[in-house]
């Protein structure tokens, strides 16, 4: 995998999106692999292809490609708030990566992978309606909330200039595959109590620890009067896929996979 950008490329075009763009999906096509199935070759969509930018021609897996010159914050801008939404509740989301790249130094910085089943609508944010003045007076956008994604779903494939090899971000992708559910309640509640495991700083944790969540996870589901019964149902399917061993006595340990 090269790091270097073609910035060449980019000479041509005046405005900055578009040479962000192509810089950037020249980047991909050129180094990305397939990270479902270890694929050695992406490839990119017919332009303004309403759902994804690159696909794999072997396992049929869809990638979105976004990109920012600088750091990619723990927000990200996307498109429209309803078309998102509706993707992700229709199942037909694809996976996404996050692209950041130096512009000055005309490398590409860090590259995260996040597969489709960590995009449930609580990690998308409702942005402002547009003003009145606007050109497209009233258009609601979002934005992606990647802090809200377990650290299970956010898979460098370049961090800080430093590469992951192929076969460690596929074996990554596949473990993240264990938490995939058919049913999008049932993903949010494992991803929400997942996220509460992975705030406990310690590999070794009690129930009661868990438990310390249930004020959060009850403002969430407000609905829901057993809490600590979904608490305790999350964590045995967790211990299932293989994130958490059970100790006993109310203790549990995560496991390798678990851990980032």
């Amino acid at each position: 995998m090269n790091l270097d950008l073609h910035v060449n490329l980019g000479e041509k075009f005046r405005s900055k999106s578009q040479i962000a763009r192509v810089l950037t999906e020249d980047w991909f096509e050129r180094n990305m692999f397939c990270p479902r199935c270890g694929c050695l070759k992406c490839e990119h969509f017919e332009n303004n292809k309403p759902v994804a930018d690159f696909f794999c021609p072997r396992c049929g897996s869809q990638y979105e490609l976004k990109s920012k010159n600088g750091l990619i914050s723990s927000k990200v801008s996307d498109g429209a708030y309803a078309a998102m939404i509706k993707r992700i509740t229709s199942g037909k989301s694809p996976d996404f990566f996050f692209l950041s790249y130096s512009l000055v130094n005309r490398v590409v910085t860090d590259f995260l992978f996040v597969p489709n089943h960590f995009f449930i609508p609580d990690v998308i944010e409702k942005r402002p309606p547009l003003a009145p003045t606007a050109k497209r007076a009233g258009w609601v956008g979002c934005n992606i909330l990647l802090e809200k994604i377990p650290i299970q779903g956010r898979i460098d494939v370049i961090k800080a200039g430093q590469i992951t090899s192929m076969e460690r971000v596929v074996a990554k992708v596949a473990n993240a595959k264990r938490l995939q559910l058919d049913n999008l309640n049932k993903q949010g509640w494992l991803l929400d109590v997942l996220n509460c495991v992975n705030m406990i700083p310690k590999d070794d944790f009690t129930l009661d620890e868990v438990y310390q969540f249930e004020t959060t996870l009850s403002q969430k589901r407000p609905n829901n009067n057993n809490i600590r019964a979904k608490i305790r149902q999350q964590l045995q399917l967790l211990r299932d896929k293989g994130f958490l061993e059970f100790k006993g006595k109310g203790t549990y340990r995560k496991t390798r996979v678990c851990r980032p």
